[in-house]
């Protein structure tokens, strides 16, 4: 875990490019952002991403995906992917998160994700919480995707990745309305889990989805959502 370089400062007002440019002036000219999608979802997969924006290389519309229409999403995606100089996505698998729990499994995406860039980054940024075990300088920026354009990046890659996923297994598992909710806790969720029980992608360290199979709560440690 790191702090910003000694003497590097972010105006408030410096925009959504503001840390990757105070960096550069710093002499670190590849900056990582990395974020995740699916984290409290209790079924599908959890997705990391990875990004590293060209210096100068703004992509129009970039913002934090929770903040833009599925349909600026996937503008923003396609901008994105063209003009990054790396970019990596990590698909961490229902069965992996309930084996190593949610925290444990995001880190490990996270950590994926920065590996898997074929530009090694002088420094990477993540989103709200720190990321251990990097062989880089990293910092951890509250509210990430929405003061820094490479994590913003990072989101929207992990967010529209994720996304599709959940509409192919909503072809796959009709009844639980995946296309509509990504296979996030809300009501129309919860009725189709009380309904039908858990299908074989459900996270079954949620409680919700325990309670649905009929089965006893895992300790309170242990129990997501």
């Amino acid at each position: 875990m790191s702090t910003l370089p000694t003497g590097t400062t972010v105006r408030r007002d410096a925009g959504l490019y503001g840390y990757e440019r105070a960096l550069r002036r710093r002499g670190l000219e590849t900056v990582a952002g990395v974020d995740e999608a699916g984290r409290g979802a209790c079924a599908g997969p959890l997705v990391a991403a990875a990004c590293v924006l060209r210096p100068h290389g703004e992509v129009p519309g970039l913002a934090d995906s929770k903040l833009l229409t599925a349909r600026a999403r996937e503008r923003c995606y396609d901008q994105v992917v063209r003009r990054a100089l790396s970019w990596s996505v990590v698909v961490v698998g229902h069965e992996e998160c309930d084996r190593l729990g949610m925290h444990v499994a995001n880190i490990e995406a996270l950590r994926r994700a920065v590996a898997l860039l074929d530009v090694r980054p002088a420094y990477v940024l993540t989103d709200g919480f720190p990321v251990d075990g990097l062989a880089t300088p990293t910092l951890a920026v509250w509210k990430g995707d929405r003061v820094a354009g490479c994590v913003a990046a990072a989101s929207v890659i992990a967010k529209v990745t994720r996304d599709r996923i959940m509409d192919g297994l909503a072809l796959e598992h009709p009844q639980y309305g995946f296309e509509v909710h990504k296979g996030y806790i809300t009501a129309a969720h919860t009725a189709a889990l009380t309904e039908h029980g858990p299908s074989s992608v459900h996270r079954m360290r949620f409680v919700n989805v325990r309670r649905a199979a009929g089965l006893e709560p895992l300790g309170d440690e242990d129990v997501e959502g």
